[in-house]
């Protein structure tokens, strides 16, 4: 897709993702989206997509690195927990609790019982979720592995994505065909009538970015809140100017 194209499209759903905003505020309920996949599938531009138009106060994202020695003794959980959203706010979480599902179980960082009984639970820690209000959606995006070598390829040689590839997708990049088979267990186990998994298509990662938004803006209850027209009244005086006493105080204008 073009970048006009996509440009067009985008700014379009972003002003739905600012109204379902101002409905998730004014009503006070909670939303969490999951965003899982292959690496370089496309989690964080997506994510910047999405929450590129909205307040800051009210949408958080959470990136955990991984556990440290005080977090691998609690309860899986429990360092997600303090994460999830008070009213009228929105946290997209890139990566999740599904890490035991998928990095961990294929590179051998739990327990295969720990990872039998994430498949039993993880339900079940949903369900509670649901319970409680929270509005929780999952996605997954897929990415061939010609594609996904190509993007490898490019943050390899570009030094301002460089930092995007760690020694953990170095060492996973022969495990295509084992995280599809995380993927499929995972699926089998964790998608529910009430927290279903839904998979997007990211060859292409500005259509991606586009269906994914959109779908997911199709996922909410009708969301348009009135919006009183604002008309700013005219200064009055003269305009301020920014004037500093001691000019050495000014960053240098080079641009």
């Amino acid at each position: 897709m073009k970048n006009k194209k996509y440009e067009h499209h985008l700014e379009a759903l972003q002003i739905e993702l600012v109204e379902l905003q101002r409905w998730l505020i004014h009503t006070g309920k909670r939303a969490v989206v999951l965003f899982e996949g292959r690496d370089a599938a496309g989690k964080g531009g997506t994510i910047k997509a999405l929450s590129e138009p909205l307040n800051t106060r009210y949408t958080h994202i959470v990136a955990l690195s991984k556990p440290d020695e005080r977090e691998r003794t609690q309860w899986f959980y429990q360092r997600y927990i303090e994460h999830l959203p008070a009213a009228g706010e929105l946290v997209l979480f890139d990566r999740s609790w599904y890490n035991r599902a998928g990095v961990d179980h294929v590179m051998g960082f739990c327990t295969e019982p720990e990872y039998q009984r994430f498949l039993v639970e993880c339900p079940v820690f949903e369900q509670g979720l649901i319970n409680d209000g929270i509005l929780l959606f999952k996605y997954w995006l897929a990415v061939d592995q010609v594609e996904q070598e190509e993007r490898f390829a490019e943050r390899a040689h570009d030094p301002l994505k460089r930092w995007k590839i760690s020694p953990v997708d170095i060492a996973a990049r022969n495990k295509y065909h084992a995280y599809s088979e995380a993927r499929d267990v995972m699926i089998e186990h964790t998608s529910t009538a009430m927290a279903p998994w839904h998979v997007v298509d990211f060859n292409d990662q500005r259509r991606g970015r586009l269906n994914l938004i959109r779908h997911l803006l199709d996922q909410m209850p009708d969301r348009k809140i009135p919006v009183k027209p604002m008309k700013l009244a005219k200064l009055k005086g003269d305009p301020g100017v920014e004037e500093l006493a001691d000019k050495a105080l000014w960053v240098p204008a080079k641009f």
